[in-house]
């Protein structure tokens, strides 16, 4: 999926996105948030969209944010303004395949439904282990192709619609879990019905 795609399905979606999207990913970033703000530090998330998870983060933490779509940011931003949000230092529009930060610059990155979005993810996974400082830690919720079952047959039927719903309704596994300075801390299924992942990838200290 391009970008020129995922821009175009987050402009549809941004308007009803809490009430649809937001809805069924509601356990992934609950179970992400209360991991992450067990661990403190900074804190960078990935595909933030609507911001819907800011508001959950423990007050001590320093949150950034980063979305490509403006229409998402936007309501991201709405809400940090309204809510008096003063944990999140910042929401920037950027590519995640090119994250504007320095080496080592974050103990933990969100990437909490958005690698099966985003074109390019083994690349996203690489700028991810860069920004990462050593032992930092990268929480990840997503969905990933089930080999059978009812996500399976609904994963096939829905293949069809990729550029209209923006995901990969047949994302690997494997794709995020390439890169050799990352290594698996924790995985398990998440509700309803083990439909998507918690995956916790940790940065190697050497």
């Amino acid at each position: 999926m391009d970008l020129d795609a995922v821009k175009n399905s987050y402009a549809r979606w941004a308007p009803v996105y809490d009430a649809t999207f937001g809805k069924i990913t509601h356990a992934g970033r609950r179970a992400a948030v209360a991991y992450i703000n067990a661990r403190g530090g900074e804190v960078l998330e990935v595909g933030v969209g609507t911001g819907l998870s800011l508001e959950t983060y423990n007050s001590a933490l320093r949150v950034t944010g980063m979305d490509y779509s403006e229409d998402m940011l936007r309501k991201a931003r709405a809400r940090v303004s309204k809510l008096g949000l003063d944990h999140v230092a910042e929401l920037r529009q950027m590519d995640a395949r090119n994250l504007e930060f320095p080496d080592a610059s974050f103990d933990t990155v969100a990437a909490m439904h958005v690698l099966s979005v985003v074109p390019e993810p083994e690349r996203v996974m690489a700028e991810i282990a860069r920004v990462l400082r050593p032992g930092g830690q990268v929480v990840i919720t997503n969905h990933f192709r089930h080999e059978r079952g009812v996500w399976a047959g609904l994963a096939r039927a829905a293949a069809p619609l990729e550029r209209v719903l923006g995901w990969h309704s047949d994302f690997e596994i494997d794709t995020v879990m390439q890169d050799p300075r990352l290594h698996v801390v924790t995985r398990r299924d998440l509700p309803p019905m083990g439909m998507m992942t918690f995956l916790v990838l940790e940065k190697r200290l050497n």
